[in-house]
């Protein structure tokens, strides 16, 4: 296995809609970026120093504070929403913290004193780590959370990394992958159709607790009717291989 993947994060973010399965915050990114360029993935980014550093001040026994500091981080900056922080923010509030993390301030300094930061608020889903010959090759912690019901906060894109946010089911979000409305890399794609099980945060709560994180690296087989991308199968994860010659790694 290569042994200079980055350190990530992602952020799963789930708004409840009564009896219809809830819908996840999806983010596209620039067709200019080096990694998933045009795909629609989960927001996230890179653990940077500053998130260990918080980390460090917040929960030095939480092994992976500093992945979740760093979800909560990349959603603000990508989408304009603070997940897991309380009390809740304006709008205004958020657009003052984004602007500075998009400077390069780190998460602890931009914070308001009154405000606090929940780790627990995030659920470990996942971790993947491919085992590819590529110059970014991440190793990326995947965690769900839900958006408050009352809230208040609208996401936008940043107009940069970010081109176009939306919210969608993950069985929406499938069929327009189908339709080639969306193109999503393989992670993307396997955690959408495990997600596509649940009708609620709490279920899919349930199921993460259910299949302790273990990190996934895909590996190749080949079998009668061609070579297949293979994940393990007991994950938690419905479907476990795609045809090769289908599947979109980066």
């Amino acid at each position: 296995m290569t042994d200079n993947a980055i350190p990530a994060a992602t952020l799963i973010l789930m708004r409840e809609r009564g009896q219809a399965p809830p819908h996840l915050l999806m983010v596209e990114r620039a067709r200019t970026m080096a990694f998933a360029a045009g795909a629609a993935v989960f927001p996230g980014g890179r653990i940077d120093p500053g998130d260990h550093a918080l980390a460090e001040i917040l929960a030095p026994q939480m092994s992976d504070a500093a992945a979740r500091i760093a979800a909560i981080r990349e959603t603000i900056e990508e989408a304009g929403l603070a997940p897991a922080i309380t009390p809740l923010l304006s709008q205004g509030e958020i657009a003052g913290m984004r602007a500075k993390l998009l400077d390069g301030a780190p998460l602890g300094e931009v914070l308001a004193h009154d405000a606090h930061i929940d780790l627990s608020a995030l659920t470990p889903f996942a971790r993947w780590r491919p085992d590819l010959e590529l110059s970014r090759v991440f190793d990326t912690h995947f965690f769900i959370t839900k958006l408050p019901g009352e809230t208040a906060q609208n996401p936008q894109a940043d107009g940069s990394e970010t081109v176009r946010l939306f919210w969608t089911s993950a069985k929406d979000a499938l069929a327009a992958a189908d339709r080639k409305q969306l193109s999503v890399i393989y992670p993307t794609r396997r955690n959408l159709e495990r997600l596509a099980l649940f009708d609620s945060h709490a279920d899919a709560v349930a199921d993460a607790h259910a299949h302790p994180v273990r990190t996934i690296t895909p590996w190749q087989e080949s079998r009668e009717d061609g070579a297949y991308l293979c994940i393990p199968d007991d994950l938690g994860y419905p479907v476990t291989a795609e045809r090769l010659e289908r599947v979109r790694r980066g």
